[in-house]
């Protein structure tokens, strides 16, 4: 399996994401919108850079049951409440996710679907 990352020189480049990964070979892993909950499903403490966290943890877990990590992600899907800032999460990224960019989309949504979440996260890997 073989991702490249697609950043045009007539595009804005970041760090951070690319504007688009090409997937060659592999398996497709859809993983589904991960809150900030812990194990026992509990909403964790701390607030929305907390939550943020433990979403992104969440997604690597997922990653991991399959053997595939952070790298493998070809696009994340961000979603945070209207509560919350995108500066006030970000920094989870570089705690948790480290330098793996990829393709990624940041939205402000009205509310989650999950009462006190502020932040939900959901990644299309190939393994």
């Amino acid at each position: 399996m073989t991702i490249t990352h697609i950043n045009p020189a007539t595009l804005h480049r970041n760090p951070v994401f690319s504007q688009g990964t090409l997937a060659e070979g592999g398996r497709t892993l859809y993983v589904g919108e991960q809150n900030g909950t812990d194990a026992a499903g509990a909403i964790v403490e701390g607030g929305a850079l907390a939550q943020a966290a433990q979403a992104l943890r969440n997604v690597l877990a997922v990653l991991a049951e399959v053997g595939a990590e952070a790298s493998n992600v070809v696009k994340l899907t961000i979603y945070f409440d209207r509560d919350t800032t995108l500066d006030e999460i970000f920094p989870a990224s570089a705690e948790v996710w480290g330098m793996n960019p990829t393709a990624v989309t940041v939205l402000q949504v009205h509310a989650l679907g999950r009462a006190g979440a502020h932040v939900g996260i959901e990644a299309i890997a190939v393994v």
